[in-house]
């Protein structure tokens, strides 16, 4: 199907969840979201990936699981069962992407091509866009600096856990149920098991996702497959409330050795939950 015989694709209002609501120290979890000045627990932005999905393939077809891309950056957090609606805009080369709750505010913008990397993505311009600031003189993330990296990290998303999830995903296909095909929250929550070594250093401050971008080089990706990952630190900036790093986690087919997606992490970190700005 043509982009350009394409019309503004709208999706229905939905519900999604907040399945992370016990994780302690969590910006999911109600009491720890609340005193940072969040209306509650939030609904982790990856999730909200998914309900662009059904008018991605609508524009490009089952093509955009093998080499398409999505890149939201965050404006507004949820929390569980808020009403929202994607909206997506095919254009020349990329489709812009926009979601918004039941009065109207802006929760997420963002861009979709069928060809990963778009060199105009909305991270792309984002990224170039942001003041960067030596990490040298941040607290929370002041042990890195742009250029790090961590290789042969080994990830691995389980079939059990995809299909349990799929229960509470608004937007269902027969790839997910059927092939185990990651949806795009899945391989962001595939890729975030790096976090653990990658961002050891920055202690037990609350972060939470400013922005994301998933791409897919040679897809799609599956749930019960073994992956290689490897990740590299880009560039820090800061504001009054955070701390923030953007980075890669480049994933890697361990049999064939070739790239088979990237997702790139926009990652905030809240200054008063951090005990160094005490």
């Amino acid at each position: 199907m043509s982009q350009a015989a394409v019309a503004e694709l709208a999706g229905e209002y939905r519900t999604p969840r907040n399945a992370f609501q016990q994780a302690p120290g969590s910006i999911h979890n109600d009491a720890v979201a609340s005193k940072l000045g969040f209306k509650g627990g939030t609904v982790p932005g990856s999730v909200h990936m998914d309900q662009f999905v059904p008018m991605l393939l609508q524009t490009y077809g089952e093509r955009w699981f093998e080499t398409g891309d999505i890149s939201l950056y965050f404006t507004q957090a949820t929390v569980d069962a808020e009403q929202v609606r994607a909206v997506v805009t095919p254009g020349e080369g990329r489709s812009w992407l926009t979601m918004y709750n039941q009065s109207g505010a802006l929760i997420c913008r963002g861009t979709a091509s069928v060809q990963a990397p778009d060199s105009l993505s909305e991270l792309s311009q984002v990224l170039q866009q942001q003041v960067a600031v030596d990490s040298s003189k941040l607290r929370i993330l002041g042990a890195y600096k742009v250029g790090d990296e961590v290789t042969g990290i080994p990830i691995r998303l389980e079939v059990e856990k995809l299909q349990d999830s799929l229960k509470r995903i608004t937007e269902p296909h027969a790839l997910y149920t059927e092939r185990n095909v990651l949806p795009p929250s899945h391989m962001v929550s595939l890729s975030h098991q790096v976090r653990p070594r990658v961002l050891e250093k920055a202690g037990k401050s609350v972060g939470l996702f400013g922005a994301l971008e998933v791409r897919q080089y040679r897809g799609p990706l599956h749930a019960g497959v073994d992956y290689v990952a490897r990740t590299k630190m880009l560039k820090f900036s800061e504001s009054p409330k955070a701390e923030a790093v953007w980075y890669d986690v480049v994933i890697t087919d361990p049999k064939s050795g070739l790239d088979v997606a990237c997702v790139q992490y926009f990652l905030r970190f809240m200054k008063a939950s951090s005990a160094l700005y005490d």
